[in-house]
């Protein structure tokens, strides 16, 4: 069995990591990187990651950074047997694909714009107000999705349920109308409610 390594800060980007590798049961080490201290900007942390960020994951000593990446080739390695991702070559393979990307660049885009206005404490000002108002359009879209079934990808908690779940979160964190969105709202509310998403201190 391969070795899995998780560098991971709690509270970070690196928790829906940390969440799927214990819904997966896959077994790792995690190291703790003070982000605060700066310690992911030491030599032998940019070794792993050049990005000077966590998450990054080792697997018998093999970097990987990005979290998309990380969900994808658990999905792939892991998920497939366990039945929390579809099998390759599925319709449900490529809706698992389309749906992870966007959230991650998509929304993600989007909720950067939010985050940047929020960080210069300008929520309401032009800038913020669009992306704003572009987030409410595309969660409508996946509010219209939600409304068809209870999961992602139908009937069944999947990954792709965490990976879209985690952006969805976070944004709703700095104030996007997830709210508004009672489809949205009732699925958050149940995938932060899986005891695998308490996991982020274990």
């Amino acid at each position: 069995m391969s070795k899995t390594v998780l560098y991971w800060h709690p509270m970070s980007s690196a928790t829906p990591i940390a969440c799927a590798l214990v819904e997966l049961g896959v077994a790792h080490e995690r190291v703790k990187v003070d982000i605060r201290t700066g310690e992911q900007r030491r030599p032998e942390f940019l070794a792993l990651n050049p990005n000077g960020k966590v998450p990054t994951l080792t697997v018998d000593g093999a970097p990987m950074f990005e979290a998309l990446a990380m969900h994808l080739w658990l999905g792939e390695t892991y998920g497939v047997a366990k039945g929390l991702w579809p099998a390759e070559g599925t319709p449900e393979r490529l809706q698992a694909m389309s749906w992870c990307v966007w959230s991650y660049v998509t929304y993600g885009a989007q909720l950067v714009r939010l985050q940047a206005a929020r960080d210069m404490g300008t929520p309401d000002d032009a800038h913020g107000s669009a992306g704003h108002k572009a987030m409410d359009q595309l969660l409508a879209l996946l509010d219209a999705r939600l409304a068809q079934q209870p999961w992602m990808l139908g009937e069944a908690y999947s990954l792709v349920d965490l990976v879209v779940g985690s952006v969805i979160g976070y944004s709703a964190y700095i104030g996007a109308p997830v709210q508004q969105h009672a489809h949205v709202a009732a699925w958050l509310g149940a995938l932060q409610a899986r005891p695998a998403m308490q996991a982020d201190g274990a």
